[in-house]
């Protein structure tokens, strides 16, 4: 597995990650805690360091169950957790208030059964503190050595910047891929130029992209993608085009549709680092073998051509999530 550096901050992990999200919280019923532990050290085995959580996954049992899994590899792995959403009768609700900052830092300090937190992210900008007075806390907890890194997820380029001011970013997490491709425009530009990196969540738009969703898949009321207008019926049809350019491409390349998106976002810069999920054991092998695609610079820019004049439908979130991003 290659490494990559998250910007100019000296993190350096595997060049692809792993969000274990999904293997408690958000795709349905959560599975056996035992396989997705062995799946965790079966990613650990083929040369990937880097794991994505958060308090709110679950809330708690994702950090417990990652805090479990990676306790025998304490120094050889870098855990990336948030804070910032707390949830009160069954409903998230954004708080990132000194006070309980502080709190969810020992929490998920116990939790994930470590001294220090590799990468620590607010999960999403609290409107009601100034991003400058969350920057001086976690400046504080990486002086008092509770954290190492800091970022933040799904925000705007000017809370960016006043948060880098005060304390230096090393990454920014939100949602990139052949699908959703809106932090071409702002964000990457003043990543490159602040020298932040960038970790894209859901670089397979949401499992959408490695062809195995059509219009007949149905989603249970605890899956998220139940309640995204991307994955309404009509929608799946309208997007499959986008699967079948890169069906294409794969075929040619003797790679799977998944590793072909997967390598795109690889391909655009050095300091992505992309963290697909899974729970499966073989979409793992797969998604690891992205690494080894090679599209060169006529093929990249021949598919973002292609991808220029395709129209995706569908918003990536409803609208009581699209007005916490971006912000």
């Amino acid at each position: 597995m290659q490494k990559r550096s998250l910007g100019k901050s000296g993190l350096e992990v595997s060049s692809i990650g792993l969000g274990c999200m999904g293997m408690s919280h958000g795709y349905g019923p959560a599975p056996d805690k035992k396989e997705m532990i062995s799946l965790i050290h079966a990613a650990i085995d083929r040369g990937v360091n880097f794991f994505d959580t958060a308090e709110v996954y679950g809330p708690y049992v994702n950090e417990e169950l990652v805090g479990e899994a990676l306790a025998p590899f304490k120094g050889k792995v870098s855990i990336a957790t948030k804070f910032g959403i707390q949830m009160t009768d069954f409903k998230p609700v954004l708080d990132s208030k000194p006070e309980q900052i502080r709190q969810s830092v020992e929490g998920s300090l116990k939790r994930l059964k470590v001294d220090t937190i590799d990468l620590y992210y607010q999960h999403r900008v609290d409107p009601n503190v100034p991003v400058e007075e969350v920057a001086g806390v976690v400046q504080e907890l990486i002086k008092e050595g509770k954290v190492k890194h800091w970022g933040l997820s799904e925000s705007g380029v000017e809370t960016i910047r006043r948060a880098h001011a005060v304390q230096p970013v090393t990454a920014v997490q939100s949602e990139y891929s052949m699908m959703w491709r809106s932090p071409e425009e702002d964000l990457l530009p003043t990543l490159e130029e602040l020298g932040i990196g960038f970790v894209p969540f859901s670089p397979l738009g949401k499992g959408f992209l490695t062809g195995k969703v059509d219009k007949n898949a149905t989603f249970g009321s605890d899956d998220f993608r139940s309640i995204v207008p991307r994955f309404k019926p009509e929608n799946i049809e309208a997007n499959q085009v986008v699967v079948d350019l890169i069906r294409k491409i794969a075929a040619g390349k003797d790679a799977t549709p998944a590793q072909i998106a997967l390598a795109w976002v690889l391909h655009q810069k050095t300091w992505i680092v992309p963290i697909p999920g899974t729970r499966k054991l073989e979409r793992l092998e797969e998604n690891i073998g992205a690494v080894d695609v090679e599209l060169t610079t006529k093929e990249l820019n021949d598919l973002n051509d292609a991808l220029e004049k395709i129209e995706i439908l569908g918003e990536r979130y409803p609208a009581e999530h699209a007005n916490k991003v971006g912000k």
